[in-house]
């Protein structure tokens, strides 16, 4: 594995390249990506992937991705046309991009915006609030984990984030009547460190779960909305399937859960090399 940096417009994107480039087989690139998670949580898959030039980075602002411009907003647009920059930087597109979470949701984006960088997208549980039948609860939840960060701190905001990502089904009156979610329930600390700049806790990523895919922009893209099978009724396999439906398809289900593809390093580990499996099987068409 090599790692570079790229400069872009306020921003030094660095990011790591496993295998040559281009591709001695003539594959594709496959890029993975993440948001807020960065490149060292793809470590376990890209490690099953070794017969495959794996690309991954940190995304602006985060990990060792430094901004310059005095911004701390993460958009999907801005990220996708990041990528894109990066694409073009390494002379090896069009490339297949697996994507998690918000980076799926930047996946979905660049795929719009940049239709002659991605061949094929698979885009694993994307948290869009828009496609939901219950897109205004689904949005004053978010609020809600905001609100308890912006209160008591990130121990606070963590777990009124993991009550509401574990949560079944729509999000009623009744979850709203649910006290406070205890941070000692999940082995957290209460203390407030008295920092307020997490990207996933505080305002600087909604739009991520704000953003709407445009289903005419992605007609050149082969686009695959994914959804764990441990993840069944909760907010992330909700907005997968709902995504999906947007675009006239069916999530297509991959083992384990949101953060299936993770190995134990992560304290939430879930099914890696059942994981590359399936994303073998669903990449190959």
């Amino acid at each position: 594995m090599t790692t570079q940096t790229l400069g872009v417009d306020g921003a030094e994107l660095v990011y790591d390249v496993r295998g040559p480039v281009p591709a001695a087989d003539g594959q594709p690139l496959l890029f993975m990506i993440g948001q807020p998670m960065t490149a060292e949580g793809f470590e376990d898959l890209a490690g099953h992937f070794t017969d495959r030039t794996v690309v991954t980075y940190d995304p602006r602002g985060l990990g060792r991705s430094v901004r310059t411009d005095g911004r701390t907003d993460n958009t999907p647009e801005r990220q996708a046309d990041d990528l894109h920059l990066l694409i073009a930087h390494l002379g090896a597109g069009p490339v297949e991009v697996f994507g998690s979470s918000g980076g799926a949701v930047t996946g979905l984006a660049l795929a719009a915006r940049h239709p002659d960088d991605v061949v094929t997208l698979v885009a694993h549980e994307p948290p869009i609030n828009g496609v939901l039948p219950d897109a205004a609860n689904a949005t004053r939840a978010r609020n809600g984990f905001n609100e308890a960060y912006e209160k008591g701190g990130r121990g606070a905001g963590m777990a009124q984030f993991i009550a509401m990502t574990a949560w079944q089904g729509e999000f009623t009156e009744e979850y709203f009547a649910q006290p406070a979610a205890d941070p000692a329930m999940f082995g957290m600390p209460a203390e407030d460190d008295g920092l307020r700049d997490d990207p996933l806790l505080s305002k600087q990523s909604w739009a991520i779960t704000d953003y709407r895919p445009d289903p005419d922009a992605l007609g050149k893209s082969r686009v695959v909305i994914a959804v764990g099978e441990e993840s069944a009724g909760t907010y992330t396999a909700r907005t997968a399937e709902a995504t999906a439906q947007l675009l006239g398809q069916t999530a297509t289900v991959f083992p384990s859960h949101h953060g299936g593809f993770l190995g134990g390093g992560f304290g939430y580990a879930g099914k890696p090399a059942e994981f590359a499996a399936r994303l073998r099987e669903v990449l190959a068409g």
